[in-house]
């Protein structure tokens, strides 16, 4: 072995027929040589991956979860890739690996091996912060001085990470320390007992007081001060998802602050670990974290109800009573086109890990006029779920402007 780099490899040209045209060619270009085609793939040792299998309810397709315990990525494998993955044992060539596919599916895609092999040496697979169409916008008008200058604004501060990788110790110190507590069934009455008492005083606020008549000349600053005591229970709703996987047996991966899509402020857990888990454990992990929205948001609006009518007190903490309680349906709800804690129960109970992109990809292309190929079970629950999120994103703005006016009036 040297440090020299190492030669490129040669350019295999192929004569590839079209479709339906006998006579007529296309040339592919396949990265290939005689010394590619013999490598023999090796896998990790099995005592260093896991893998976990998602199954699909509406197409019965299955795809499969595999983690790398020595690196702590994560890669999603199709049902083939899986296949791909089984012959990497160290004895079978990539020709070899090439031809058993073949035989095992009939037909071949020439990139297929080649971008599993680079897929699995990268085993780069992290927690995304999704670039918002804002940012895409910014992108393309950057010939534009101001959104030039926003954009390079929304890009610094997305820079912004405060975060830690060595938190298990104490996520593990926490749960021992009262954390297990919080996944009881007790724990679970006292939850719904808080929702049932602050939908009540939310009730008696709304027809008795005028809430909103407490923050006297200053609304505006109020409002702020609200949405920075929102934020640091954001970083309670993280905490519950990280305690949530060691109740589980599984590891916190990272824990830390950063501006999402580069303008909004918040909390993060790194919670991947729990792909490899049960059905069950990812849905209390997913589901827990939002409760706390819910229990705080309870606690807000009893609190308002004994404070004095009219006063600061009692604004306040309706207001963030309201603003928690709005967090927890947002949280909680899948069809608004957002993927929270709701879409990611959602998807897993459909084995569906793409319904958003899929969703959007077919309804686009219906609009377009030339509808991808899909079955009726497929195209019946993209659409459902476009139609479904596009009159609960109009609700919700309306119910939010009847607030605002019947809190004004």
């Amino acid at each position: 072995m040297t440090d020299a780099a190492p030669p490129r490899r040669a350019k295999l040209e192929l004569l590839v027929r079209r479709d339906g045209d006998e006579a007529g060619f296309d040339i592919r270009t396949v990265g290939s040589a005689a010394a590619w085609v013999k490598m023999r793939p090796q896998r990790v040792p099995a005592e260093h991956f896991e893998l976990a299998e998602v199954t699909s309810r509406v197409d019965r397709q299955r795809s499969f979860i595999l983690k790398n315990t020595q690196t702590e990525r994560f890669l999603m494998l199709s049902e083939p890739e899986r296949f791909l993955w089984d012959q990497m044992d160290g004895r079978a060539s990539v020709q070899d690996i090439a031809t058993a596919y073949v035989l095992r599916y009939g037909q071949f895609d020439f990139e297929l091996i080649p971008g599993m092999i680079k897929k699995l040496q990268r085993a780069q697979l992290l927690s995304l912060t999704p670039a918002s169409r804002l940012r895409y916008a910014l992108a393309r008008n950057r010939e534009r001085r101001l959104l030039r200058a926003a954009e390079t604004a929304l890009t610094a501060l997305e820079r912004i990470n405060i975060s830690s990788r060595r938190v298990q110790p104490f996520f593990r110190r926490a749960y021992r320390w009262g954390g297990r507590l919080l996944f009881t069934p007790v724990a679970l009455v006292v939850c719904v007992l808080l929702a049932v008492a602050g939908f009540a005083a939310a009730a008696k606020l709304w027809r008795d007081a005028d809430v909103a008549a407490g923050f006297g000349a200053n609304p505006l600053l109020a409002i702020i001060t609200v949405k920075l005591l929102f934020i640091l229970t954001l970083a309670a709703h993280q905490i519950v998802h990280g305690l949530a996987l060691v109740h589980y047996g599984r590891r916190v991966r990272e824990f830390g602050f950063t501006f999402l899509h580069g303008f909004l402020p918040t909390f993060y857990v790194d919670v991947t670990d729990i792909f490899m888990a049960s059905r069950r454990a990812r849905v209390v992990t997913a589901v827990s974290g939002t409760l706390v929205h819910l229990a705080f948001g309870s606690l807000w609006f009893m609190l308002a109800l004994r404070a004095p009518n009219g006063g600061f007190v009692q604004a306040f903490a309706a207001a963030s009573g309201m603003i928690q309680w709005q967090a927890f349906v947002l949280a909680l709800y899948p069809f608004c086109f957002v993927e929270m804690d709701g879409y990611h129960v959602l998807v897993d109970a459909l084995g569906v890990p793409t319904l958003k992109h899929d969703a959007m990809a077919y309804v686009k292309s219906l609009v377009s006029g030339r509808p991808a190929s899909a079955s009726r079970r497929q195209a019946g629950l993209w659409i459902g779920y476009v139609a479904l999120s596009i009159v609960s994103i109009a609700a919700f703005i309306a119910l939010n402007v009847w607030v605002v006016i019947h809190a004004v009036s």
